[in-house]
């Protein structure tokens, strides 16, 4: 059976989830990718440490295809199975390797000569085919197609006598985006790649510790956020780190190597509620809006009052932004919700051919026409891929009667694809590549009266609190902070 997530928009990458020192880890696991939902559904899994009667650490796991929800569904899992005091968690969207194995889902779990490993992921390795192949020429054998088994692999024939000095060994060989979670028989470690790609967290629930992609999964919990993980750095938890309070940190890297974030992540993938490379998520949002209402602006005939929408839920917060601004232009104008969103369908919402893709919109999105009949409406969105979920929506917004339709976009013309973990389309597929970056062009293709994104250097002032030169653009200018293997290239659509 097939599956299709509503396309038109970005795929998020992975969420980690880390906890060491508690008697419901694995619960607060399962809260914690609750809360990090948004960042894959197609799978999940849990890995815990207990201790039997023998006082000797063993490893269990559970997985599976489908929502934390799904997956987790029967309590008797943490009651009977998932047992002990650490554990970690991972939820999946897959960008390299194939969704379609249940093999690749995270964590992956390997006994080797030191002991026990698990390892969950976020992010993508550039340099994956290369050590993949090196791996192979040497015996190992793989048992995934994901690139995360690359780092098993380095870290199981390591000739050193102590896992985290293997693991750093690891990393050292590794390139591209990876924020990670890695448990042992006697640690909870977390690795965050030099450039700072994806995010990762550290908090404190009770006496213990926690790793997450993002602080929201500490808030669901009552945890408090202690700081991030910070680029280069290895974290490492043990019993030592619980009863002295002081967390273990080595540096692999040196930290004046700059820093290159994923801007998407403020633009679109984290929520919010969450606090990411420094910052709020929700006040850089705002300031995306209020950039964009300040450059480019809509105004109605004879100042009849304008109408200001989101397409929910990604772009509410920016919307705000815009309609603030706006109004502090001098616009007469007023934020309404125009589009009711499902929160209903779930990830396995079937669609039975291409023909049939405009369902898919209308059982997402439904107009409020009493909103927008008559009226000027400026539609905020946060990014458009395709351009077919787009052309979809606003057809859907034209049946309403509006006076007429005007789309704001808070990011620039996606031209180039990703290889740190987003996954858009190849190249040929994005709608700016399509009609070679010409906004008029789209415009006539979306059928709406106007459109507008942020320009690049618009986008980079709104974060610029986060320092300017901070942040990966490769998706909208092909300027990759890295060597991008070419071979790379070509597998990440294959895979």
């Amino acid at each position: 059976m097939n599956y299709t997530i509503f396309p038109g928009k970005p795929k998020c990458f992975c969420g980690v989830f880390g906890i060491y020192g508690s008697p419901t880890a694995s619960l607060e696991t399962y809260y914690g990718l609750h809360a990090l939902q948004h960042r894959g559904q197609e799978a999940c899994g849990i890995v815990t440490r207990d201790l039997n009667g023998n006082g000797k650490s063993f490893f269990q796991i559970h997985k599976g295809e489908g929502l934390v929800t799904e997956v987790f569904a029967k309590s008797k899992v943490f009651k009977n199975l998932l047992t002990g005091s650490s554990a970690i968690g991972h939820n999946r969207y897959s960008t390299t390797g194939s969704s379609q194995s249940r093999k690749n889902i995270q964590p992956f779990l390997v006994n080797y000569r030191l002991g026990n490993l698990a390892v969950g992921h976020n992010g993508n390795l550039t340099n994956a085919r290369e050590l993949r192949e090196e791996l192979v020429n040497e015996g190992a054998i793989f048992q995934t197609t994901s690139d995360t088994e690359v780092i098993l692999h380095l870290i199981a024939r390591s000739r050193l006598d102590d896992q985290v000095e293997q693991i750093k060994e690891a990393i050292q060989r590794i390139e591209g985006a990876y924020s990670l979670v890695l448990l042992t028989d006697d640690k909870l470690i977390a690795a965050r790649d030099p450039h700072g790609f994806r995010p990762l967290a550290i908090g404190k629930l009770n006496g213990a510790y926690l790793i997450a992609s993002e602080s929201c999964a500490f808030d669901i919990i009552s945890a408090e956020f202690i700081r991030e993980v910070e680029p280069g750095e290895i974290v490492v938890i043990d019993d030592d780190v619980i009863r002295t309070g002081s967390v273990k940190s080595f540096r692999i890297y040196d930290n004046t190597l700059p820093k290159n974030h994923c801007i998407f992540e403020f633009i679109y993938f984290s929520r919010p509620d969450s606090f990411i490379f420094g910052h709020n998520v929700d006040k850089m949002r705002r300031r995306l809006g209020k950039i964009l209402a300040r450059n480019h602006p809509v105004y109605s005939k004879n100042d009849e009052k304008i109408i200001v929408i989101s397409v929910p839920d990604s772009s509410n917060t920016t919307a705000l932004g815009y309609q603030t601004e706006l109004e502090k232009l001098g616009v007469n104008c007023k934020l309404e919700i125009g589009l009711i969103r499902s929160h209903y369908i779930g990830r396995t919402f079937i669609q039975p051919g291409q023909s049939n893709r405009e369902i898919g919109v209308r059982i997402k999105f439904n107009t409020v026409k009493g909103v927008l009949e008559g009226r000027t409406v400026v539609i905020v969105d946060d990014s458009i891929v395709r351009g077919t979920t787009s052309k979809q929506l606003v057809k859907l917004i034209r049946e309403a009667n509006p006076e007429s339709i005007h789309l704001r976009i808070s990011s620039s013309p996606i031209t180039h694809p990703c290889y740190y973990g987003m996954d858009f389309p190849s190249k040929e597929e994005l709608i700016a590549h399509k009609h070679n970056a010409d906004i008029d062009s789209i415009k006539n293709y979306l059928d709406v009266d106007s459109l507008e994104y942020l320009t690049n250097d618009e986008m980079l002032e709104a974060v610029s609190e986060a320092g300017k030169d901070n942040f990966c653009d490769a998706c909208f200018s092909g300027n990759y902070p890295t060597e991008i293997d070419l071979n790379f290239k070509k597998e990440i659509y294959e895979n």
